[in-house]
């Protein structure tokens, strides 16, 4: 089968749509399909590019309007878009995320073609401000053309159904997933002199709740022996500098700006807890790379989060700066209170010597039962968050589970082997259907809204004047290099 991924998010832009790009292509490329990555150019990073295993990548030179972000006209690119899905012989198209015009466009002119295609949405949208009705419209008209679309969570689901107007039977669940075998626990990296590093690995943009994190930051100011890690590049940098001015925090709070995600891990590995601050999530690879490296979880309880990780390996706590505050407080009393006789566990309690001790096990439960009063090692604040703390009371006096076995948890629960197999059963179903034709293309855009069939009539009548222009027959069939192993 021959895949053509689509979406203005790739590398070298660091993310989650362009991980889950990335890892499911190179997955279906091992399962024997072919796959192509369509996406416009990065600064000097444009053309032909070959990634690792041979992932094709078509790095078309359009500009970039907004937030990585081609200028939605739906009909300016239909002369390239056509060109690379007919000389790549495409059979399926998949295009991701909402915020991607060129996803939008190229699955419109493979519709068009006469081509599969398929959708992923990896984000949540409200339905009251004007930018989400403006998304969410033109997500409707888009999934009018789309054979079948994808969630990665099931409240994604439920809310691609109501603001696209979708049925139900035509959207599928698949979850995104994360090596494990790459992100893997190190706890030598971290500091053993009595110093918790918390970790944050996202956009630095608004909807990841930046200004939340800039608001939790200067609470820890005369906290002593906690840093802060920050990873990623966005607009609200500047915030994040400017709190670190302001609260004179220079030498505990560093901002290390975007890095590749080969390098995520590396950083990830100094920590002991990690915080996610987001306002909407659809699901959240961070959080599960991060527990995988054996980090404790501290998250917003928003969006599709709360159905990622288990209760073992998150702290869930409403989207409020005081309640993540109080949540981080009962992760680090957590590392704190780990005995002192398993100092080279830098902040992990080994899972053989606490179940080889029934003492230990008896006071475990014991402090299960008890909730930490301010004469406790705990401190108030970390002591009244179980109020903020949401459906997580068994978690906050529980102990730390060993990094290797947060590692082994993730494993079995996600693995991006099964989100392939899922994603290629999604592909099988939509191959067996017939293709839609012109009229019913035209009356689906129609019950959507009469204006967008302008759009649509244009990009017909384009395609129909390239067909004449340059016919398929005229377009020459992409190289595909021979496997080494081949005679």
């Amino acid at each position: 089968m021959r895949i053509c991924m689509v979406s203005d998010f790739f590398y070298p832009s660091i993310g989650g749509v362009e991980e889950h790009v990335y890892n499911l292509s190179q997955m279906l490329l091992a399962l024997g399909h072919k796959v192509v990555v369509l996406t416009h150019a990065y600064g000097e990073c444009s053309g032909i590019r070959y990634v690792t295993h041979g992932l094709k990548v078509y790095y078309l030179p359009i500009k970039v309007c907004y937030n990585q972000c081609i200028l939605p006209t739906a009909v300016c690119n239909v002369p390239m878009l056509r060109a690379v899905l007919l000389r790549e012989q495409v059979d399926v198209v998949h295009g991701h995320s909402a915020f991607s015009a060129l996803a939008h466009e190229a699955l419109m002119v493979g519709s068009l073609l006469g081509l599969k295609t398929v959708f992923t949405d990896h984000s949540l949208f409200g339905f009251a401000d004007l930018s989400a009705a403006l998304t969410n419209k033109l997500l409707e008209i888009n999934l009018s053309m789309v054979n079948h679309a994808i969630c990665v969570s099931h409240i994604g689901k439920e809310n691609t159904v109501l603001r696209a107007r979708v049925a139900k039977h035509r959207v599928s669940v698949i979850p995104n997933a994360v090596d494990t075998a790459l992100f893997t626990p190190d706890p030598s990296q971290r500091p053993d002199n009595g110093v918790i590093n918390i970790v944050v690995a996202s956009r630095l943009v608004y909807r990841k709740g930046i200004d939340l994190l800039a608001g939790v930051i200067p609470r820890f100011k005369n906290t002593p022996n906690i840093n802060f890690i920050i990873v990623g590049d966005g607009p609200k940098r500047d915030l994040l500098e400017e709190i670190r001015e302001k609260t004179n925090m220079q030498d505990r709070v560093e901002i290390l700006g975007a890095v590749e995600h080969a390098q995520v891990r590396e950083v990830l590995v100094r920590g002991h807890i990690f915080v996610n601050t987001s306002l909407t999530e659809a699901y959240c690879m961070a959080i599960v790379e991060a527990a995988s490296c054996g980090l404790q979880v501290v998250s917003t309880s928003v969006g599709g989060i709360p159905e990622v990780l288990p209760n073992s390996l998150i702290l869930l706590t409403e989207p409020d700066i005081e309640a993540i505050y109080s949540a981080i407080l009962v992760a680090i009393d957590r590392h704190r209170n780990i005995p002192s006789t398993t100092p080279a566990s830098n902040g992990h309690i080994p899972q053989k010597t606490e179940n080889n001790s029934r003492a230990k096990r008896k006071r475990r439960k014991k402090n299960a039962n008890d909730v930490p009063s301010s004469s406790s090692p705990c401190t108030a604040p970390a002591a009244n968050a179980a109020a903020a703390v949401t459906d997580n009371s068994s978690i906050k006096v529980e102990p730390v589970l060993c990094p290797h076995r947060c590692n082994e948890l993730v494993e079995t629960l996600y693995n991006w082997e099964d989100v392939a197999q899922r994603t290629v059963k999604v592909y099988e179903r939509v191959m067996k259907e017939r293709a839609f034709t012109l009229s019913e293309l035209i009356y689906a855009v129609y019950q959507c809204g009469a204006w967008f069939l302008a759009f649509l009539v244009v990009g017909h009548f384009l395609l129909r004047l390239l067909e004449c222009w340059r016919p398929r027959s005229r377009i020459e069939i992409a190289y595909e290099p021979r496997p080494k192993n081949s005679s």
